[in-house]
Formats: structure tokens, C-alpha cells, sequence
């Protein structure tokens, strides 16, 4: 590492995505490299180094300590040659790229649908690999590279994570209006049934938080790992179900459900983008971010959303 003459930058190249991707294949469709190609360039890279960089882990590749180290490094190497070229090494209308992301069904639902439509217009060789999992893992999984973004709700994100708020969201109740008296009280909704949503199997979100610190329980009848089940739950049904509000448009279509405020404060919540620090320095994660933000912004909300800080 002491003789940069003796290096091929052209590996970088190859190290970095590989860095992004974690794994072959997808790193050789990035880089229009063949497989064997790429599997030759991480075999010099691990003599460079002097370090595996990669383990197997399942169907990808993970991390080793060192190309941990050498991540954040390498990306920032990788933005100041393309500005001494005076380039933006990501082209939408051009690019193949998978981008992987973290985010459950409401994400799905809500975000997702308008974000697809704007990707298939303006960069039809963009794929996203969407992940669900806990808040505390997909944190984790960000800081470490293993996902590009995440979109959800993440209070106190540590200090190596940016948080961009895209929208406020706050809670409403829904219901088959033909079995549900037309006022929800307290005490017809403590009495009722309810579905809830929890990937860990136990609820303990908002709406139970917000029911302890008023010394009450509701009486749960069914909890699901996903939004789209639960709202499936509701019609010809007495079961309510406690959700954020835009939860409510994708359930139109079930025009017997209907939509009552909860009987009890829920305090609302910050719902955006999780990103590390460094993501604005790719031009392609800025780029994506910027989608993103677009996306939202050209929806109800867009009066009220802060500026992106990967715009140009």
C-alpha cells in the first residue's frame, strides 16, 4: 500500500461496489463485468489488503473488520476522482442499479407505489430490494452498509445515521362501519376486539404506550406481522384496528370500513428516511434520496416538508 503505483485503481472500483452490493453477481451486472472477472479482482484485493474483506454469510457477503474500516474511506476516494473528472458517475435514464432498502408494508403501502411509478419513468434500469425488520436491526443494518436507506420511524438514531423527516403522521381507527356503534367511546373501545400489528409477535407499540400510561389494556384478539393481513381482518368483522392515518386511503377500496378518531391521545410521529452520514457523497444514493423526497413532496404533504439535504 506504501507504492500507489503499483495499484490498479480499477479495483477500487471493483471494491467499492462490491462494498455496496455484497455480493458477486450483483456487482458484476453494476460494473458490466462478468463474474469471473469480479471473483479474480476480489482475489488481488485480498492480496492488496492483506485481509479476506468478504466471509460468506447466506446467499451474500459479509464484512470483515478491515473492509469495514475501509468503506467509508473508499467511498469518499470514490467521490473526490469523479469531481477531478468533473463527472456525475450516476446517470438515472442509464443506470443499473439495485438499490437496497429497509421498510415495512405501511413504507410499502404508502410511499412505495408513487415511488415505483417515478423510478419506471425516469430510470427504468433501477431495481429496489425491499427488507422488513426490527427498528433496532434495521438501524444497524444501515450503519453498516448492509442497506442504502431505510424509511420508517427512527427516534434517537446515533450520531453516524442521518434522519430525514418526511412527513407527520398520526393515528385513526378503523372499522367495519356496519358492526361498530357510529361513536367510539372508551368504553366501547376497551370493550371491542382488536387486531394489531407487531413483527415481534407481542405488541408493545404507540397505542400500548399510550393505554399504560393510562392504566388501561385493550382486549387483542388477533396480532399480525404486517399491515395489509390486518386491514384484510376488518370487513364483516367487529375487530378494530389502531393505525396511522394514511393506512386509511389504502383500505378505501373496502367501502364498508370506517374511519373513527381514538377515544385517548396518541402522540403522533416523525415518519421518513434513514440514511449514514456519508450517503449524500454517492451520487447515486443522493440521487435516490432526492427521488424519494420528490416523490413525497409532490403528494399532501408537500407544503410541509423541510428541504432535502441532497439537493444540489
Amino acid at each position: 500500500m506504501n507504492n500507489l503505483r503499483g495499484i490498479d485503481l480499477n479495483l477500487l472500483v471493483v471494491l467499492h461496489a462490491l462494498l455496496d452490493e455484497r455480493h458477486v453477481s450483483r456487482t458484476a451486472l453494476r460494473l458490466n463485468m462478468s463474474q469471473p472477472a469480479v471473483s479474480h479482482a476480489l482475489t488481488r484485493l485480498r492480496a492488496l489488503f492483506a485481509d479476506p474483506l468478504f466471509l460468506r454469510a447466506g446467499g451474500g457477503l459479509q464484512l470483515t473488520a478491515r473492509a469495514r474500516e475501509l468503506q467509508p474511506l473508499l467511498a469518499e476516494v470514490i467521490r473526490l476522482s469523479g469531481t477531478l473528472v468533473g463527472q456525475d458517475s450516476f446517470d438515472p435514464a442509464k443506470a443499473e442499479r439495485v438499490f437496497r432498502l429497509g421498510m415495512s408494508d405501511y413504507g410499502a403501502l404508502v410511499v412505495l407505489p408513487a415511488l415505483m411509478r417515478r423510478l419506471r419513468t425516469e430510470a427504468p434500469g433501477v431495481a429496489l430490494h425491499v427488507n422488513q425488520f426490527g427498528r433496532a436491526d434495521t438501524i444497524d443494518r444501515v450503519a453498516n452498509g448492509v442497506l442504502d436507506l431505510a424509511l420508517g420511524v427512527f427516534p434517537g438514531a446515533p450520531g453516524n445515521l442521518t434522519f430525514l423527516p418526511l412527513f407527520r403522521e398520526e393515528f385513526i381507527c378503523l372499522a367495519d362501519g356496519d358492526r361498530i356503534p357510529q361513536e367510539l367511546t372508551m368504553a366501547s373501545y376497551l370493550a371491542a376486539a382488536h387486531v394489531s400489528v407487531s413483527m415481534q409477535g407481542e405488541p408493545d407499540g404507540e397505542v400500548e404506550q399510550a393505554l399504560r400510561a393510562m392504566g388501561k389494556t385493550r382486549r387483542i384478539a388477533l396480532v399480525l406481522p404486517h399491515f395489509a393481513p390486518a386491514l384484510a381482518m376488518l370487513p364483516g368483522s367487529d375487530l378494530i384496528l389502531t393505525v396511522a392515518r394514511r393506512t386509511a386511503a389504502v383500505a378505501a377500496p373496502a367501502n364498508t370500513l370506517k374511519t373513527f378518531a381514538p377515544p385517548f391521545p396518541i402522540p403522533a410521529f416523525d415518519y421518513g428516511l434513514l440514511m449514514r452520514s456519508t450517503a449524500q457523497r454517492d451520487p447515486a444514493l443522493g440521487w435516490l434520496i432526492r427521488a424519494i423526497h420528490q416523490t413525497v413532496a409532490s403528494g399532501p404533504d408537500g407544503p410541509s416538508l423541510p428541504p432535502c439535504p441532497a439537493d444540489p
